[in-house]
């Protein structure tokens, strides 16, 4: 669906590049998470595939089509949700009313459905919102476009604890075999078992591109008690209960689920398998 070749990107000619001769395929019918440190180009990779803004040299097609032509074509069948939300003051059904024709997918009774799961109300006033208000009221939105991709920067910003989990179950019950989501964050533990796809950055350079269930058929993430032998871990961290391991799964039959924060940790130690590296 999206392809990235060989991009170079930076925010002007005396300015560190962000990207350099970067390349990246993204699985259809996914919820990806784009990860990584703040400052690692995670927002900017977002911007860049939604085409608000252009690689220095290189592609980015959607589709086969390239998307820094912003075509209609295109954008009405992408939708992107940026960190900070800005809302215009009016009610959300004269903002519905403006912004809806421009996806010939879009659902209001998907929109009511979200607005609902948010546990907001479905005649809503968009002004005086809090951020994390604002946050769920334009997921509802995106959500309800039917758009095939779906770009999300930094969405549980903002929440509190109970709107994170609302957010996890609303992405779960959207989600379709034909949308394919890119979750750009650094709070990973918010999303761990939301995602298909992981995609670990590191500046430019990709850690890891690989399926979850890759991960888990090759890793066990696992708590060990102190004092217990670690001799056999590819990845260890103190933890609470002692320390935290990742070890290779030979074969047992019970997965462990993913640690994502302890995934990256391993990634950046450079202490991944190769089987899974890029």
């Amino acid at each position: 669906m999206i392809s990235i070749d060989h991009i170079d990107f930076s925010y002007g000619k005396r300015k560190p590049a962000i990207f350099s001769d970067f390349s990246l395929e993204l699985p259809k019918g996914k919820i990806c998470g784009l990860l990584g440190k703040n400052g690692t180009g995670k927002s900017t990779l977002l911007y860049l595939m939604s085409g608000l803004l252009r690689a220095q040299r290189g592609t980015i097609t959607y589709d086969g089509r390239d998307v820094s032509q912003r075509l209609p074509e295109v954008l009405s069948d992408m939708f992107f949700v940026p960190e900070e939300i800005e809302l215009p003051s009016l009610s959300m059904e004269r903002y519905v009313k403006m912004n809806a024709p421009f996806y010939p997918n879009f659902s209001q009774e998907v929109l009511k459905e979200c607005l609902s799961d948010f546990e907001l109300p479905t005649q809503l006033d968009l002004r005086g919102l809090s951020m994390g208000q604002k946050k769920k009221a334009f997921m509802s939105f995106a959500l309800a476009t039917g758009t095939r991709l779906l770009l999300m920067d930094e969405p549980t910003n903002g929440l509190d604890i109970p709107s994170k989990s609302l957010f996890r179950k609303v992405i779960s019950r959207h989600m379709t075999d034909e949308r394919t989501l890119v979750i750009s964050t650094h709070q990973v533990r918010d999303v761990d078992i939301l995602l298909d796809h992981v995609i670990l950055l590191e500046g430019s350079h990709l850690l890891l591109n690989r399926p979850t269930a890759d991960i888990c058929a090759m890793l066990r993430f696992e708590e060990r008690p102190v004092g217990a032998s670690t001799e056999d871990a590819i990845y260890a961290q103190p933890s609470i209960y002692g320390n935290s391991v990742i070890v290779e799964n030979h074969g047992e039959d019970d997965e462990t689920p993913i640690n994502l924060e302890m995934l990256f940790n391993c990634a950046e130690a450079g202490k991944l398998p190769k089987s899974l590296t890029v």
